[in-house]
């Protein structure tokens, strides 16, 4: 058995557990209007507003805010880590993270450095955007030396990476494993996403008849995984890849269902033992469209479902490390009624969508949420479904 034993936690939300629960049952979305990544345009983005580490004391090529976020995660468990590493052995502990940005704000900031001087600043190296930063600055960090390594595939990323750090357990070639992702804004990634159309200048509105467009988000979402037995498990995953188009999912959904089919089979269960399932729910056009498809054809119209992306924006390479942390927040002892991650919208249905059972604000199932799927699905066709359980 796979369990999450801790987990920290930071995004547009907050940076503790109480506050992101607190405002995540009270719909109080952490997405807000700015121009800090986007001079020319006001956008809703996730940003975090935490105050983050200082990071003058690593060394030149772990400097980003990238890592900063991964560090601000790691502090609120960083006991449990070190008596991990203690217990087992510093060559038994992995960690296995999901990231898309890494430091490439740090990169970005270079060049606008260049233009002005004609040099880049002393204060810049190009390892800081290479994707395995994370887990190189947090191996280091550590002093860790079992498998260290990232994975980045968009927007399933950290999901994937989850799904790896449980292999290695399986395989007993670890005893720990230090998993999840980190993703930071810049003006890279929103400008990309601008320049397909699929960004919303106000607050995203998944599965509505009017949504147009995704709200970017950052944060970091690490977890403990150990065999010692703990509330939540990761029970089960299942991935696929379309190999459809490179940035539009299959309409059919095919893919996607085959990811939530593959991860409920390895947890055992059947889709009506699912209390809940977090939503990929991006609130573009097309990506709303083939999930709905897919949840209707998988679980009917009955199983509670949200989207939490209007809370956290879209939180890419993160993404999946970060919803599956609200399933673990709704699963602890301290919501013994099992509320649920409400979802927000305008509430207008679109017709050309199955009917789903969207949750308002105040939704709750009467008893403690005993198992939860969560999704991400990815640019290129990359799923990735996780099942989280309640022991």
């Amino acid at each position: 058995m796979f369990y999450l034993n801790q987990l920290g936690m930071i995004c547009a939300l907050g940076d503790n557990h109480a506050e992101i629960s607190r405002r995540l049952f009270a719909g109080d979305s952490g997405v807000a209007m700015t121009r800090r990544y986007s001079p020319e345009r006001e956008l809703a983005l996730g940003c975090v507003e935490s105050l983050l580490p200082d990071i003058e004391s690593l060394p030149l090529k772990h400097r980003s805010r990238n890592n900063q976020l991964a560090l601000a995660a790691l502090a609120q468990i960083r006991p449990q880590v070190d008596a991990a590493i203690q217990r087992f052995g510093a060559n038994r502990v992995a960690i296995v993270l999901g990231t898309s940005t890494s430091g490439i704000a740090q990169t970005e900031a270079a060049f606008r450095y260049r233009l002005v001087n004609g040099e880049l600043p002393a204060d810049f190296s190009y390892a800081q955007q290479e994707m395995a930063s994370p887990t190189a600055m947090l191996a280091t960090e550590l002093g860790v030396s079992g498998p260290s390594y990232v994975h980045s595939s968009a927007c399933a990323s950290s999901a994937k990476a989850m799904a790896s750090a449980a292999r290695l357990l399986k395989m007993g070639i670890c005893d720990a494993v230090l998993t999840g992702g980190v993703d930071s804004l810049c003006a890279f990634t929103i400008a990309g996403f601008a320049a397909l159309e699929s960004v919303s200048a106000a607050r995203c509105n998944p599965f509505s008849a009017n949504r147009n467009g995704i709200n970017i988000g950052e944060g970091a979402a690490l977890f403990l995984m150990t065999g010692a037995e703990a509330t939540v498990s990761l029970r089960g995953w299942g991935e696929s890849s379309d190999g459809y188009h490179i940035s539009a999912p299959d309409p059919s959904g095919n893919g996607a269902r085959i990811a939530m089919e593959q991860a409920l089979a390895r947890a055992g269960l059947k889709p009506g033992q699912c209390d809940y399932v977090n939503l990929h729910g991006t609130a573009t056009q097309q990506n709303d469209a083939m999930e709905g498809r897919a949840i209707a054809a998988l679980f009917g119209d009955q199983v509670a479902l949200s989207s939490t992306k209007p809370f956290t924006g879209h939180a890419l390479g993160a993404a999946g490390a970060v919803e599956a942390g609200l399933c673990w927040l709704a699963m602890q002892d301290s919501n013994p009624q099992g509320y649920l991650p409400p979802h927000l919208w305008d509430g207008v249905r679109d017709l050309q969508l199955p009917q789903l059972n969207l949750q308002a604000v105040g939704a709750r199932l009467g008893h403690p949420l005993r198992s939860a799927l969560s999704n991400s699905f990815a640019f290129g066709g990359a799923n990735a479904s996780l099942v989280l359980e309640r022991e």
